[in-house]
């Protein structure tokens, strides 16, 4: 039978669409990328002296990525500068040893220049005992232009990292082209200038002007390259220029400045060549619809508003409360206990001398007063009544900074949203792909009318899916209503892009004002369509489980559940993947445990509606609580024939 050239096109666009989906694949091109990209960083040079670029991107990663990226950068620094890269690979080393050390955790949060701050150290510390044990002879100015270029390197690199702005992407892009300037196949074949013509023909204006500055400083040619590849971007702009044109435009200036400054030096134009042919293949980004004045003006007006926020969450905090006046409490005893007492008077001196602390111990019998009373009894009647107002004076006060606390808590939370919302306004690129599809099942099971507990799956914003359990204490309408108002707020800050920490903590804080500790525990799962990855988040919930290779592992552990403090109680947080087919299984307690898991675990390689029937059949026995399985499975987006 015949197979048609079309029929073989499209299984082939098919192959490569499921391999796109891979995870391995993915993974593998994430690791060669990473180690790729330290290869080519580690090249940079200026002025023929090899630079810390890649120490700045190995700071700015973490785990293995990390350890891909440092083994390319060591090979890097050997291959292109023999002996003189020694001094490249103890960067890389020490750099290596920084990340595994910190981490991806919360010191990096808290201290954003951290890593930068390493890379500096790092580069002068090794560049002063080379100087004073190994005989290296670079002078002042190269030495200072090595630690400046670690500090802003990390820098650059870690926030285009974290922000996935374009405009973070112009200075990485331009420190790639700075690396590649040194690389050549031939004299005539140079992949900087390559770089910088493709950046011109389908970059922005600033991308274009700094890859031309990087040429310049790595002195490729004569030629001042910035202006070559500014003016080159420039012709693009009037619309009747058409594609070809465009297209031709890097080479067609390189040859007019280089003709009008009379320096003659061919050797570029192969490579800009190059970059012009790439950039007619390229796909092109996609245009942005928004006006940038119009999203400017929303990102000021909420960072304004966040600014508000912040100032009055400070003016909370530091209000200070008026201390009790415990002589007054005393006083106010003493007259009523002495009222009517005719010997009141000859007291007096030895009234006004009590002490305070009698309102802070236990008083017995009055034997240990510091007075003999004719009225002991009435008098030890009125402390103790003093003592119980002291005791309400303070819980008051308790309760007042549980709400101040609260108050304070919210308008924290609420001012990163809105920064972080006017940054998504202003963000150039929405990558929201799904590479993978949720399947979700949830099975529940109760003796009461009302199931207390609760269960709710939805769609969040940038490609994220929420899994929410809330397990209602007890039975009955009571846990039910619990159990609803819990997830139906969760669903409502997480549908919002509220992120998931701060939801789970204005639900603790509604749990602790309203005096409902332990009413509610909470599961929350929340996946990442585009990666497979997953965040499980448990807050007095038992513990859930991942089904894979044959062994059911859990994930998490019991915790005390939220409401009991505004400020103490936080949630726990455990990371797992879900690329590779893992099943999760969150379960309420009414729902078994791992027993119950290993006695139906041969269900796992069915369904997720399959396996959440057999686990709630065998763990919903004596029916003491209510009982909810909700099991979930990533598949890869199904790919449609061609």
């Amino acid at each position: 039978m015949m197979v048609s050239l079309g029929v073989r096109v499209r299984r082939l666009r098919r192959t490569l669409r499921r391999w796109s989906v891979s995870p391995r694949l993915h993974a593998a091109g994430q690791g060669a990328a990473c180690a790729g990209g330290g290869l080519v960083l580690a090249a940079a040079s200026l002025g023929s002296i090899p630079q810390p670029l890649a120490l700045g991107m190995l700071l700015s990663l973490s785990g293995w990525s990390a350890v891909l990226l440092a083994l390319g950068a060591a090979a890097g620094y050997i291959l292109f500068w023999g002996a003189a890269g020694a001094q490249g690979v103890v960067w890389i080393m020490l750099g290596l040893g920084i990340v595994l050390l910190v981490g991806d955790g919360a010191l990096r949060a808290r201290f954003p220049l951290l890593m930068s701050a390493f890379g500096a150290l790092l580069v002068s510390a090794s560049g002063l005992v080379y100087l004073l044990w190994m005989g290296d002879e670079t002078r002042f100015a190269p030495y200072l232009l090595r630690v400046c270029l670690a500090f802003g390197s990390t820098a650059v690199f870690e926030a285009a990292a974290k922000r996935q702005d374009s405009a973070l992407r112009w200075p990485v892009q331009g420190l790639f082209v700075l690396a590649l300037a040194q690389i050549s196949v031939t004299p005539w074949v140079n992949f900087g200038c390559a770089a910088g013509a493709y950046l011109s023909c389908a970059g922005a204006l600033p991308a274009a002007a700094l890859a031309g500055l990087a040429l310049d400083l790595a002195q490729v040619t004569p030629v001042p390259m910035t202006a070559v590849l500014t003016a080159a971007y420039l012709i693009r702009l009037p619309r009747w220029m058409n594609n070809r044109l465009r297209t031709c435009a890097p080479a067609a200036v390189f040859l007019l400045v280089m003709a009008l400054c009379g320096s003659w030096d061919l050797h570029p134009l192969p490579g800009i060549a190059i970059g012009c042919v790439a950039a007619v293949f390229a796909p092109q980004p996609l245009p942005f619809t928004r006006r940038r004045g119009e999203s400017g003006v929303v990102q000021v007006r909420l960072e304004m508003a966040a600014s508000v926020l912040d100032v009055t969450r400070d003016l909370i905090r530091e209000a200070e409360e008026p201390p009790i006046d415990e002589a007054a409490l005393l006083r106010r005893a003493i007259e009523r206990s002495c009222s009517g007492c005719p010997c009141r008077k000859g007291c007096r001196e030895k009234l006004d001398a009590l002490p305070e602390s009698l309102l802070h111990r236990p008083l017995g019998d009055g034997s240990d007063l510091p007075l003999t009373c004719r009225k002991s009894g009435r008098m030890l009647r009125e402390l103790r009544r003093c003592q119980e107002q002291l005791r309400a004076i303070r819980a008051d006060r308790e309760k007042r900074r549980e709400y101040r606390g609260a108050v304070v808590q919210q308008y924290t939370f609420l001012a990163a949203f809105l920064r972080a919302t006017g940054d998504d306004i202003c963000r150039r690129d929405f990558s929201g792909e799904t590479r993978f599809r949720p399947e979700v099942a949830v099975c529940a099971a109760s003796r009461e009318r009302a199931n207390g507990d609760r269960c709710l799956n939805f769609a969040g914003p940038r490609g994220r899916y929420f899994l929410v359990l809330c397990d209602g204490m007890g039975t009955g309408a009571e846990a039910a209503e619990e159990g609803r108002r819990g997830a139906e707020i969760l669903r409502r800050l997480l549908g919002a892009g509220f992120p998931s920490e701060y939801a789970l903590r204005t639900v603790n804080s509604l749990c602790a004002l309203r005096g409902l500790a332990g009413a509610v525990t909470v599961d929350l799962a929340e996946l990442a369509l585009n990666t497979g990855r997953a965040t499980v988040y448990k807050w007095g919930a038992p513990p859930s489980y991942i089904l894979a290779q044959g062994e059911a592992i859990p994930v998490g552990s019991l915790t005390p559940p939220p409401g009991l403090s505004v400020t103490d109680g936080r949630e726990t947080v455990q990371k797992l993947s879900l690329r590779r087919g893992e099943t999760l299984v969150l379960l309420s307690d009414g729902a078994g445990g791992e027993e119950v898991l290993r006695r139906v675990f041969g269900a796992s390689e069915g369904s997720p509606g399959e396996l959440a029937s057999k686990i709630l059949e065998a763990g919903f026995s004596d029916g003491a609580d209510d009982a909810t399985v909700a099991v979930v499975r990533l598949c890869p987006e199904a790919v449609g024939v061609g």
